[in-house]
C-alpha cells in the first residue's frame, strides 16, 4: 500500500488494504473521497520533494463538526514508539495556528493531529500555500507543500455536505 493511501486508512483508524470507494473527485493533485467504511471524506495529497533526496511528504485532511484531524507523513521522520505524543507548533506560511500542538506518532513516518473543530484553523488552511509543524528537535520539523489547499477544502465541505 502506497504512503499516500496508508495516509488515508491511518486517517480513519483502518490499516486494510484495498479501499472500496464510495465518492472520489480531484482537485489538483488533491484527491477528495469518502470511502465506503469511512463516516467523514478526506482531503489527502501526496508529492515527492527533489529538494529533499526525492522523499515522500503526504498529508489527509479531514473535519467533523466537532473535530478537524490532519495526518502528516514524511519519509525522513524516523519516530520511535508509535502512541507517543509530541508538541509542534503549527503554521502555515503566513500564519501561526496553534503552538505546542499535540501530534501523536502513528508509526515512523507518520503523526497525527486531533483538533477541536474551529473555524478558523479551516479558513488558514484554506489560504495557505505552506503548512509546517515546528517541533522543538528543530530537526524533525518540516514544511509541506498544499497548494490550492482553499479548492480542496472547499471539495471536502462539498463531499461532506453531500455524504451519501
Amino acid at each position: 500500500m502506497s504512503r499516500f493511501s496508508r495516509g488515508a486508512a491511518l486517517l480513519a483508524g483502518i490499516l486494510s488494504a484495498g479501499p472500496s470507494l464510495a465518492q472520489q473527485s480531484k482537485v489538483g493533485d488533491w484527491t477528495i473521497e469518502r470511502r465506503a467504511q469511512d463516516t467523514h471524506c478526506n482531503a489527502s495529497r501526496g508529492y515527492k520533494d527533489k529538494d529533499d533526496e526525492n522523499r515522500d511528504y503526504v498529508i489527509v485532511i479531514t473535519y467533523s463538526e466537532q473535530a478537524i484531524v490532519i495526518v502528516m507523513i514524511y519519509d525522513g521522520w524516523e519516530w520511535d514508539r508509535s502512541g507517543e505524543v509530541l508538541r509542534a507548533d503549527l503554521g502555515t506560511d503566513d500564519a501561526d495556528i496553534m503552538k505546542k500542538a499535540k501530534w501523536e506518532v502513528m508509526d515512523k513516518t507518520t503523526v497525527r493531529g486531533i483538533f477541536a473543530y474551529d473555524q478558523s484553523i479551516m479558513d488558514r488552511l484554506a489560504k495557505a500555500k505552506r503548512l509546517t509543524l515546528d517541533f522543538e528537535d528543530d530537526d524533525d520539523s518540516i514544511e509541506m507543500q498544499i497548494p490550492r489547499a482553499g479548492e480542496a477544502l472547499a471539495a471536502l465541505k462539498f463531499c461532506e455536505e453531500n455524504r451519501k
